[in-house]
C-alpha cells in the first residue's frame, strides 16, 4: 500500500490519511480503521484517484456521510473514498438544481426550501449525502429521489464517467443500479417545482420535527436497518415481537422507534450484527417472515446474518 500512498499523496487528489478510524465517519460510531482513506478536493482529484486504484489494482469503497452503513471492526482493505468538501457544490437554475454528491442531504434540504423550491421536502432529517441519497433511492413520507431526480454523473470503477437518465437508473424501494454496478455518484441535477417559501419550510420542518420526535438521534445510529416486509412494517414486527430496548453489549434496539439500532456504549460491529440475527429469526420464527437489512455491511471479516 505504500506505494499506492505515495502516488495518491503525489497525485495531489485531496486528503490522504492512512489508517484512520472509520467510527469517525459513520453516524452508528462503529468501524474499524481503512488502509487508505481519501477526501478527493474536487472532481478531477476523484478521477484521479480511481486511475490509481486501477493501476495498482486495490480494492476500494466509496462512502459518504456514513449513514445507512455498519463498518465491520477490522475496518476495511485498500482505499476509502470520502465524498465531502471539494464535490460539495450547489447550482441553482430556476427550478433546476445541480448538486455535488458530498453535499449535505440535511443542509440541501433546508437551503432549497428557503429558495421557494419544492420537492425536497420529505428528506427533512434524512442524514447522509446527496450521493448516497441517489445511490440508495432514499425516501420517506411516500417519496422519495427518484421522484425529483432528472439525471446524475456517475465515475464507474473503470473510470469512466457517465450522465445516466433518471429513467435509466433503475430504482426500486432503496435501491439504484449504482447498488450493483458500484457507480460512484459524483453529482446530481434534481427538477423540483417554484411554491410558497413559506409553506415549502413549514413543510420540511414539519418533516424534521416528525423525525426527532419519532426516532433515537440522540444516540449514534445508522437509520433504520430493515426494509419493510409490505404491506408490514418492519419497526411493528420487532415491537410486536417485545424486542424493543433488547441489548447485546454495547448496541441496543432503540426503545423508540423498533427499526433502530442505537450504539449506546462503545458498541462494535459484532454487537450490532448478533442484533439483526436475533430480531431476523424471532420475527421467522413468530411471523414466518424474511426480514432484510437496509443497512450495507462493509469490511474486513464481516458476515452478514
Amino acid at each position: 500500500m505504500e506505494q499506492v500512498i505515495q502516488k495518491l499523496k503525489d497525485a495531489e487528489v485531496g486528503t490522504v490519511k492512512i489508517g484512520e478510524p472509520l467510527s469517525q465517519h459513520t453516524t452508528w460510531k462503529i468501524g474499524g480503521p481503512a488502509d487508505v482513506l481519501i477526501e478527493p478536493g474536487s472532481v478531477e482529484g476523484l478521477i484521479k484517484a480511481m486511475a490509481i486504484i486501477n493501476e495498482e489494482q486495490v480494492p476500494f469503497r466509496a462512502i459518504g456521510r456514513g449513514s445507512n452503513l455498519l463498518v465491520s471492526d477490522e475496518g476495511i482493505e485498500g482505499v476509502v473514498i470520502k465524498l465531502g468538501r471539494g464535490l460539495d457544490h450547489l447550482e441553482i437554475n430556476d427550478d433546476e438544481i445541480t448538486v455535488g454528491g458530498g453535499y449535505p442531504l440535511i443542509k440541501l434540504v433546508t437551503v432549497i426550501s428557503r429558495q421557494g423550491l419544492s420537492g425536497l421536502e420529505f428528506a427533512g432529517g434524512i442524514p447522509g449525502s446527496v450521493g448516497g441519497a441517489v445511490f440508495m433511492n432514499a425516501g420517506a413520507h411516500g417519496a422519495d429521489i427518484s421522484k425529483i431526480l432528472k439525471k446524475t454523473r456517475v465515475l464507474y470503477p473503470d473510470g469512466r464517467l457517465e450522465w445516466i437518465d433518471a429513467d435509466d437508473m433503475e430504482f426500486a424501494y432503496r435501491t439504484s443500479r449504482l447498488q450493483r454496478e458500484e457507480g460512484i455518484c459524483v453529482e446530481a441535477v434534481f427538477k423540483l417545482q417554484k411554491g410558497e417559501k413559506e409553506d415549502i419550510v413549514k413543510h420540511m420542518q414539519k418533516n424534521k420535527d416528525y423525525r426527532r420526535e419519532t426516532q433515537p438521534w440522540s444516540h449514534p445510529t445508522c437509520g433504520s436497518v430493515f426494509r419493510n416486509p409490505l404491506p408490514n412494517h418492519a419497526g411493528a414486527l420487532i415491537e410486536e415481537a417485545g424486542l424493543k430496548g433488547y441489548r447485546i453489549g454495547g448496541a441496543q434496539i432503540s426503545e423508540m422507534h423498533a427499526n433502530f439500532i442505537v450504539n449506546i456504549e462503545e458498541a462494535k460491529a459484532e454487537d450490532v450484527l448478533n442484533l439483526i440475527k436475533h430480531a431476523k429469526e424471532t420475527i421467522k420464527k413468530s411471523k414466518g417472515i424474511d426480514m432484510e437489512t437496509e443497512v450495507e455491511m462493509i469490511g474486513r471479516k464481516l458476515k452478514t446474518p
